[in-house]
This record gives structure tokens, sequence and C-alpha cells, in this order.
């Protein structure tokens, strides 16, 4: 199976960038897509996004849209998850994630987690003011 490890994560001032890594070890031709997920104290996961392993196609929920973009490196089998203009409310755990389904058909899923069958341990971002 597929084990993901991110990297990257730290304290960061409102208004920085920052790049989350994740690498991919174990991945097969059966691991379609990637993705980035969030979690705040005292909220629900977020699914940020997600991008086939193979095409680069990516999706995004509306609410993800505009300062959160996602890439992949094939050949390095790994996720890069790039953040720009961060807020105090982007603070959270993020997680990447690895699905054997296709970035196509999990943008339509009501919830995009059961999709996704491993996940990394997480990194954290605390962003400050």
């Amino acid at each position: 199976h597929v084990q993901l490890k991110e990297s990257g994560g730290g304290w960061v001032q409102a208004g920085d960038s920052l790049r989350l890594d994740c690498v991919a070890s174990g991945r097969t031709f059966n691991d379609r897509s990637g993705g980035w997920f969030r979690q705040a104290p005292g909220k629900e996961r977020e699914f940020i996004g997600g991008i086939s392993w193979s095409e680069g196609t990516t999706y995004y929920p509306d609410s993800m849209k505009g300062r959160f973009t996602i890439s992949r490196d094939d050949a390095k089998n790994t996720l890069y998850l790039h953040m720009n203009s961060l807020k105090v409310d982007d603070t959270a755990v993020y997680y990447c994630v690895d699905s054997t389904w296709l970035i196509e058909t999990i943008q339509h899923m009501r919830n995009p987690s059961e999709m996704f069958g491993f996940w990394g341990q997480g990194t954290q971002v605390t962003v400050s003011s």
C-alpha cells in the first residue's frame, strides 16, 4: 500500500505563502488520485482539492478556489500544496491523501473523504496575525 508523508508545515504570518510536500512511497498504477484535506480544532475536516496523478487534472471545491493550488511530480511520487495569502483561519492540520478512484469521479461525491483510502499523518500549519 502507498504510504504518505507530509512535510513543510510550521509557523507563518498572515499574508505569507507556504508549500507543503507529500511523498507517496509505494505508489502503483492503482493509485489514481492524490489530494489534500485539513482540519482545524473544533471544526469539520475540509476537502481542499485533488489531482490526477497521471494527467495532472485538478479539482477544488468552490470554497477552496483561489488561494490553494495542488500540483504533483509524477516521476517523484510527490504531491504539493501551494498556499498563498495565508489567513489565521487557515491554521489547521493538513493531510495528504491518496485514492484508487479518478478525480473526475471523486469531485461528484457528496463526501470526498470516503473516496481516499490512504492518509498521511498530517502536518501542522499555524498562521499568526
